[in-house]
């Protein structure tokens, strides 16, 4: 208790620092994840990515980030034993945001794709078991993550699979594309619509007090579905193309068409990655800030500061327009050649798995459900239209990053210990 009441600023203000760390390595890689198949397919240039993320996932942090936070990020430890020594909670949350935070600017520097959920659980899974006791993790919370390594990019992969095949059936391999495009895409057009605005009224608006049952959203999401759908529509029809034309310049515009919709996915998956991805950074963040201002007691809700959104808002758009680039290319360009409809297929597959997941509380990482969208993509063409290569230092860097994160964090962890104590 001592320790809190002497120090109590100085270690809000170095669990400032770090969280936004961690914001700036939630930013270079997963949202660079996020808009990585825009990119690649030409929807969006670098550029145009960089200022849609910067909006869309600092609305979906600020707007949506969550007024009341859980102290302990998705009940991984146990609290209780951190009642006599509040401190060490302390020392472990920022021990464990700089360790995440570290990690993921390293892979964001090889371009890797990590996921940032796994580095901050591994941290905080490392600093507690090590630092308190094994008896202080539930590692039942745990094994469920592991085990989502497999789930998440197979559910997504195998959706990605099915959305891209149907596009290929219902308009590609067809002798009239244009027209079957603008029979069908108001269809995709309308199950986007659905499946992000579900997204967003499932994970993001919870956090502003607006509460739905489950058959209010679904009904919401159709709604909102069927206006992007009209709009959709709309625009389709007014696509001017000469019949005469060859197939190639068919095909071109059809790809056209599917841009339009991967702005729409873009825009809507960086609001609903923002509204729950900034919870990685301020979660551990708030975790510290409560127990500072409560004198070192342990409370169930942390109530956050109002400095700690916008700082993890900022963070996050640092992070991807500075140091971005990188898993943008592997993302976009590494796994398989994206065209904007490989693209839509990819980041509309990732979105359902994100709705089924939160249905069924999955735990879920969005890199990994992502990347397993585009491996989906690319094995409708075949395995050779994989790069092998990169997908196996994918798969190594996720493998690693629980290991990494706990490994970096128990360092961390008996560094400022032995600083503070």
């Amino acid at each position: 208790m001592d320790i809190i009441n002497t120090y109590g600023s100085m270690l809000v203000m170095f669990a400032g620092a770090v969280g936004f760390l961690m914001a700036w390595g939630i930013g270079a890689n997963d949202v660079a994840n996020a808009m990585g198949t825009s990119v690649g397919s030409k929807a969006l240039t670098i550029k145009q990515a960089i200022i849609i993320a910067m909006i869309f996932e600092f609305a979906g942090a600020y707007l949506a980030g969550g007024e009341v936070t859980s102290t302990i990020r998705k009940g991984i430890i146990d609290a209780s034993y951190f009642v006599e020594q509040p401190e060490l909670l302390v020392y472990g949350m920022t021990a464990a945001l700089l360790a995440a935070g570290l990690w993921l600017i390293i892979a964001s520097y090889f371009g890797w794709p990590v996921s940032t959920t796994h580095s901050i659980v591994g941290a905080i899974v490392g600093f507690s078991a090590v630092g308190v006791g094994v008896d202080s993790v539930t590692w039942s919370k745990v094994g469920g993550i592991i085990g989502s390594w497999i789930v998440t990019p197979l559910i997504s992969g195998i959706i990605a699979y099915f959305i891209f095949m149907s596009s290929q059936k219902l308009i590609f391999n067809t002798k009239d594309p244009i027209t079957n495009a603008k029979r069908y895409v108001p269809f995709y057009m309308f199950l986007a619509g659905f499946i992000l605005s579900l997204v967003t009224i499932t994970k993001g608006l919870k956090h502003v007090g607006l509460h739905f049952s489950t058959m209010e959203a679904i009904i919401l999401a159709m709604i909102v579905g069927a206006l992007v759908s009209i709009v959709g529509k709309v625009f389709v029809n007014r696509v001017k193309i000469d019949p005469k034309a060859d197939k190639q310049m068919h095909f071109a515009n059809v790809e056209k068409i599917f841009s339009v919709l991967m702005i729409v996915t873009a825009c809507a998956m960086a609001f609903a990655h923002g509204s729950n991805d900034v919870a990685n950074a301020i979660g551990p963040l708030a975790a510290v800030v409560s127990i500072v201002e409560h004198g070192g007691q342990i409370t169930a809700k942390a109530e956050l500061a109002w400095w700690i959104l916008p700082l993890g808002g900022v963070g996050i758009v640092l992070g991807l327009a500075i140091f971005g680039k990188r898993v943008m290319a592997t993302i976009g360009h590494g796994i398989t050649h994206l065209t904007p409809s490989r693209g839509f297929a990819a980041e509309l597959a990732a979105a359902s798995t994100v709705v089924i997941a939160s249905g069924t509380g999955l735990p879920i990482s969005t890199t990994q459900t992502l990347v397993g969208a585009v491996l989906g993509v690319g094995m409708a063409r075949g395995i050779a239209a994989l790069n092998l290569g990169v997908v196996r230092n994918i798969v190594i860097s996720w493998v690693v990053t629980l290991p990494i994160g706990a490994g970096l964090s128990i360092i961390f962890f008996y560094m400022l210990k032995s600083v503070f104590s």
